[in-house]
């Protein structure tokens, strides 16, 4: 410690310039922060719940009136962890719908008995978005590799073409 330092200049390093906050109809923490507002549909409530740094809520849902049945119940840190563990969810899901709809594959057994996996992985480029179609043989060694339009639609008999017809791109693409 710097003996000729100031005191109060130790004292402000240590208050957060960004105290989480943790109130009636705003709570904050792990990453969220969760807000309670009116219900636009009707006299009610809904909770939103916004990740760090995410311009638009997660999730919104429906929240329960207080004992009035005039205002919202408060926030408090059940609720709220609760609120975290649904809205986590929501994402992983989300995740895992956008990485299917990206990643798709099929395996086809040629005639001479070699099973072949063909991938379709789609990168949604906003100004170019292409597919990269790839064929891997059954020790995970890859065949061959062409990049095709993105609405490339695989299936079996679309990659038992693409193998038939000696890994060319696919015409269109």
């Amino acid at each position: 410690m710097d003996e000729n330092a100031p005191e109060n200049e130790h004292m402000d390093e240590r208050e957060p310039e960004d105290a989480l906050i943790q109130e009636d109809r705003v709570w904050q923490g792990q990453g969220w922060t969760a807000r309670v507002i009116k219900n636009e549909d009707d006299e009610g409530w809904a909770v939103a719940m916004i990740k760090d740094g995410e311009p638009e809520p997660a999730l919104v849902g429906p929240w329960t009136m207080g004992r009035d049945k005039k205002n919202p119940k408060p926030l408090d840190i059940s609720a709220f962890h609760t609120l975290v563990k649904t809205a986590n969810e929501v994402i992983r899901r989300h995740e895992q719908q956008l990485h299917a709809r990206l990643h798709k594959s099929v395996r086809v057994v040629t005639d001479d008995g070699a099973a072949i996996t063909v991938k379709l992985v789609i990168t949604p480029d906003e100004d170019e978005p292409y597919a990269t179609l790839t064929a891997v043989d059954e020790y995970g060694d890859e065949l061959a590799s062409v990049r095709t339009r993105p609405d490339f639609r695989l299936s079996v008999t679309s990659a038992t073409d693409w193998i038939e017809g000696g890994y060319r791109k696919p015409s269109g693409g």
